[in-house]
């Protein structure tokens, strides 16, 4: 059987809780609104939902794996000696190497395509000394924009702890600060997300990702979604993920993100009783089971995963095209 990429595409959805991913440091960190405040919506960029898998792969394969070649490049590492010093590219690079056995090559390019997983999917820029490669990554997310308008909140809160010392006179009266620092923040309440994404077989060939990177990617965007918890952030879970592969490597149908709704619709959500809970709220594929269905000559296979909380309408349309291609 051939390790080879197909072409294809994803789709994801997802849903956030108190929290905000990927936050615009233009707008005092709160949401992205790339549409406007008139239109609603948010938006996270692909950097957030990439670093979602990268720090999946590197929990999952810390030392790179068996085979040593799912080493994480775009990652935070400490120097290990001489004190807390982050490594740069250069020391993240001969690290890498040498952590995988690869230390002794001369072309750098191959081998660190080679080791870091990655590298092989979402591509590379290096340029450290008299090395310089650039390699478009095979994989390529578009933004993920919530299917309704989103109210940010402003919140605030304090610090128990002091951020200094607190000192006591001879008279007993303590002096410094004696009280936590106040911090504030923006964050959403609830949301829903689709993000849509492409994969080259021809760009694959050039990084050498293979099927097995694939599955990584798929099993990262998936767990690595649940993983990724932290207040700032908010708590995530993975509600739909679509995998389509195609024939003919030059097809693509394209866009399948218009091809999903929510329910209920933009009025409600721009009410005082817009939904708060993932029970509250109906995902629509119908229009993209048809798609599938119109253009099931070109589609070889269809992957499906789903939140079994998750209410869908067109489940049975959905599963019956996917099962069928």
């Amino acid at each position: 059987m051939s390790n080879q990429v197909s072409s294809g595409e994803l789709l994801f959805v997802k849903s956030v809780k108190d929290g905000i991913p990927n936050r615009d440091p233009l707008r005092d960190s709160d949401a992205r609104r790339i549409f406007g405040e008139e239109d609603g919506r948010v938006s996270l960029s692909d950097v957030s939902v990439k670093r979602d898998v990268r720090d999946y792969a590197l929990t999952k394969y810390p030392e790179g794996g068996d085979s040593k070649t799912n080493y994480v490049f775009v990652r935070r590492e400490e120097k290990e000696e001489g004190g807390r010093k982050l490594l740069g590219r250069k020391g993240i690079a001969d690290k890498t190497l040498k952590d995988a056995g690869l230390d002794k090559q001369k072309d750098k390019r191959t081998a660190l395509m080679t080791a870091s997983f990655d590298m092989r999917v979402f591509g590379a820029v290096f340029s450290v000394g008299g090395e310089n490669f650039h390699d478009t990554g095979p994989v390529q997310f578009g933004w993920a924009h919530s299917l309704h308008p989103v109210e940010s909140k402003y919140v605030q809160g304090t610090v128990v702890l002091p951020s200094a010392d607190i000192k006591a006179t001879e008279a007993g009266e303590e002096t410094g600060k004696t009280q936590g620092t106040i911090w504030s923040t923006y964050m959403i309440p609830f949301a829903i997300f689709v993000m849509p994404g492409v994969i080259n077989p021809h760009l694959a060939q050039k990084t050498g990702m293979a099927k097995d990177d694939l599955e990584l990617l798929v099993e990262g965007l998936w767990k690595g979604t649940l993983m990724r918890q932290a207040r700032g952030r908010g708590l995530q879970k993975p509600l739909f993920l679509l995998h389509v592969e195609y024939k003919d490597p030059l097809f693509r149908i394209g866009y399948l993100e218009e091809y999903v709704s929510l329910e209920p619709g933009r009025d409600v959500w721009l009410s005082e009783q817009r939904p708060t809970s993932l029970k509250e709220i109906t995902l629509d594929v119908s229009s993209l089971g048809d798609l599938l269905s119109k253009n099931q000559d070109a589609v070889d296979t269809a992957r499906l995963w789903l939140d079994p909380e998750l209410n869908l309408v067109g489940r049975e349309k959905i599963a019956a095209d996917v099962q069928k291609i």
